[in-house]
């Protein structure tokens, strides 16, 4: 690596146990059942108003880079070939403004961007994840770029991480900090998860996922122009059984102070019962303090946060992608999504508020093994109602006699969570959709909903990461007091961009 370069590390941290819990107990012993009770300890669900005076402080981790009021949009291509190496990655933003989003209005970043640090590399996977936020306090939203895939010196994917930070013309390469462990391990995968958000409801500061731990960061700047960071680990309870995936953050409880999800699996072997896996998370509510560890949830790998029902709390939805039994293909099942409402004691709990399928939706074709509904998951409020909505991708939904050309569904948000009322579905046979659906295109694979023209009425961004053999697109649909429509809609990809196309996987991440 370059010694051009700010370091900073996080001290890497093990724990003991778990806080991770299954979705489903009907195939878990008595015993295991005890002791995930045990585990999670009791919940208690309050009913009362929220604090009227506690801000909702996940607003805060804006994602407007150059503060024109309008939010922007970043999408990755980590498998983008940079300066000749395949897989070294990159990411595009698209700026919003009054008129939406637009290719025009764009900038690409990767480790060959003159200013950057690092020099790209075969499989670095710039891009992989993402998280904005206004890190250090002057007003514009800043981009952190994981890179779990790097190698430091010879230490295979060891991963890494880069802050762009924001200005009036939007993210500059000037003095862009650099993130990697004090110590690299091969295959720690640091910066596998990002989120932002206000943890000790002050600064709004980075929380990041490595494959054995997870740190805090907070962000100064310095007399110079320059930034610097600190870490602090976190004790999250992990066991061998659980892999994390990713995070999620927003203000669950209504404190004032935002609180992170870790999102994951848990991998279960009964003896002469079948290995299974199902989805598990980790909720770590904030105060003055910072993080610490609250309990377990029977969660999903995949999250995102929104205030679904409209009562002053962040509300939590998880996607389970899939069910897998390592020895029964049969029991694989085509995903779900579960709706975990805020309260004063953070996401209700241990179960589920709301559990949703392909079939209880009322989407049509139904679930079917493999589908992968819930695969990608997002949250905002797409037709000005006050209430949050969420967008569900199904990238390996089959359409006629199509394999996994994939499929979006979007869901209304009431007062009592999420409701297959109106339900919208998108594909690329939807009419006045452009492109046509292709084996294996993974439509959905990942999803957004983003305000970009601050009208109140959010778009949907959706890409399939997989269309023309791994290339990869993204659609923006246009949103209306209905929701998003096909109508408008429009299509972009790397050659779009005049940035690197083949394999590149475009769109494999759309930012939270």
């Amino acid at each position: 690596m370059r010694s051009k370069r700010a370091t900073t590390g996080t001290a890497r941290t093990t724990a003991t146990a778990t806080g991770s819990t299954r979705r489903r107990t009907s195939r878990m012993s008595a015993t295991a059942a005890a002791t995930v009770l045990l585990t999670i300890g009791a919940t208690i669900t309050a009913t009362a108003s929220p604090p009227a005076a506690a801000p909702n402080a996940l607003a805060a981790a804006h994602d407007d880079f150059n503060r024109d009021g309008y939010p922007d949009l970043v999408v990755s291509a980590p498998g983008g070939t940079v300066s000749a190496q395949k897989g070294a990655g990159y990411v595009a933003v698209l700026y919003g403004s009054a008129s939406g989003l637009s290719t025009s209005r764009r900038a690409t970043f990767s480790l060959s961007t003159p200013g950057i640090p690092g020099l790209a590399q075969t499989g670095d996977g710039f891009g992989r994840t993402t998280a904005s936020g206004d890190l250090d306090g002057d007003g514009y939203a800043d981009l952190v770029i994981g890179m779990p895939g790097r190698d430091i010196g010879t230490t295979a994917d060891a991963g890494a991480a880069v802050v762009l930070w924001g200005s009036a013309n939007g993210l500059r390469t000037t003095g862009p900090l650099w993130l990697q462990d004090d110590t690299p391990t091969a295959g720690t995968r640091f910066g596998m998860g990002l989120a932002t958000g206000r943890f000790k409801g002050t600064d709004v500061e980075l929380a990041l996922l490595s494959r054995r731990a997870l740190s805090t960061y907070g962000f100064e700047a310095t007399a110079d122009g320059g930034h610097t960071a600190q870490g602090t680990p976190m004790d999250w309870k992990w066991r061998e059984e659980f892999t994390p995936t990713g995070l999620t953050s927003g203000d669950y409880g209504n404190s004032g102070a935002d609180d992170v999800v870790l999102l994951g699996t848990v991998t279960v072997d009964e003896g002469i019962h079948p290995v299974y896996t199902f989805g598990g998370a980790s909720y770590l509510p904030g105060g003055p303090d910072g993080l610490t560890y609250g309990r377990g949830l029977s969660g999903g790998p995949v999250g995102a946060s929104g205030d679904i029902n409209n009562d002053g709390w962040t509300d939590l939805v998880f996607g389970s992608p899939t069910d897998t039994d390592d020895l029964n293909e049969s029991l694989l099942d085509g995903g779900t999504i579960d709706v975990f409402l805020g309260g004063f004691s953070g996401p209700s709990g241990p179960a589920a508020t709301q559990h949703w399928t392909q079939t209880t939706i009322g989407a049509s074709g139904d679930d079917k093994t493999g589908d992968r509904f819930g695969s990608s998951v997002t949250v905002g409020d797409v037709n000005g109602d006050g209430y949050a909505d969420a967008a569900f991708g199904a990238p390996a939904n089959d359409i006629n006699s199509l394999t996994d050309p994939g499929t979006v569904w979007v869901m209304r948000g009431t007062a009592q969570g999420l409701a297959p009322r109106n339900l919208l579905s998108f594909s690329q046979s939807t009419p006045s959709v452009p492109g046509d659906n292709e084996n294996h295109d993974w439509f959905g694979g990942a999803v957004r909903l983003i305000d970009a023209d601050q009208d109140g009425k959010a778009e949907l961004v959706a890409s399939a990461p997989g269309k023309n053999t791994d290339d990869g697109a993204a659609w923006v649909f246009p949103g209306t007091g209905n929701g998003p429509t096909g109508k408008g809609s429009w299509s972009f990809d790397g050659a779009t961009l005049s940035a690197p196309s083949p394999d590149a996987r475009f769109g494999e991440t759309l930012a939270p």
